[in-house]
């Protein structure tokens, strides 16, 4: 007759179940609009650590017990356990250790002349209760929500910061293409990577779009400007402090789909 797994063994593999189950719920609740960010994100990644760290501590313990009492039953689910906790720690190591690194959440690629946003998205942002738009010349400890800063980003600008952090944010050199053909691009390059409320105005040859993300549903507005043979992209969260380098890689990937578009 199998003997029956011991009862630590069963309870490392039902959390280890469990907790991607619970990240998910967090993730989706909030996107969906059954609790606020704030307390999505906090039982997310709070909830979460604390989660892994028991997963992994029971599964340890009972992989010591089995193997010192010499018992094969339980071993399996006891690894289960260890192994699914250590992969979720892996892929919250680099976003704990990194937060550092994305201080802010407004990325351009003008720095001293940011494009700007019409006058519907402001609307739309300050109906949502988004995070202001800070200027970017301003040191960070001299603004609103940044005025608890530390060194060594207190007395940094958003422009000293995107600098330093992000060389790679570059506008896009279109030469002697068209505006129009430019815009259009662009169009077809957020239509491509899934932005709604998208909006060109030939006026001002900006195109801007609503860009959200799949788990939370953080939304973050767009634009791009085309003006003087180049275009310049500006990526702005709505809501929180860093942004985990989300807004810096969706200007970049925003930038090479419309190069492709254009041929360039």
């Amino acid at each position: 007759m199998k003997k029956k797994a011991p009862w630590h063994a069963g309870l490392a593999r039902s959390l280890a179940i469990i907790l991607p189950v619970f990240l998910a719920v967090c993730a989706l609740g909030t996107k969906f609009g059954l609790w606020d960010w704030q307390l999505g994100l906090s039982a997310f990644g709070l909830g979460g650590l604390i989660l892994i760290a028991l997963t992994a501590l029971i599964a340890t313990v009972s992989i010591v017990l089995i193997v010192r009492r010499d018992q094969k039953s339980g071993l399996g689910p006891a690894i289960f356990g260890l192994v699914v906790s250590l992969g979720f720690a892996a892929l919250f190591a680099p976003v704990i250790m990194g937060a550092g690194d994305h201080p802010i959440h407004d990325m351009a690629t003008d720095t001293s002349d940011p494009p700007s946003f019409s006058a519907r998205v402001l609307a739309a942002r300050k109906a949502s209760g988004a995070n202001p738009l800070n200027a970017y010349d301003v040191p960070m400890s001299e603004t609103e929500q940044f005025g608890e800063t530390k060194p060594p980003h207190s007395q940094l600008t958003y422009a000293d910061i995107i600098a330093q952090n992000y060389p790679e944010l570059e506008p896009l050199a279109i030469g002697d293409t068209q505006t129009g053909n430019a815009m259009a691009a662009l169009e077809g390059a957020m239509k491509g990577m899934g932005f709604t409320n998208i909006i060109a105005d030939p006026e001002t040859g900006t195109v801007e779009g609503l860009a959200e993300t799949f788990w939370f549903g953080f939304k973050d507005d767009v634009v791009a400007r085309v003006a003087d043979g180049e275009i310049d992209f500006r990526s702005v969260s709505r809501v929180g402090q860093s942004d985990l380098g989300a807004n810096a890689k969706r200007i970049m990937e925003l930038r090479q789909r419309t190069a492709q578009k254009l041929g360039r």
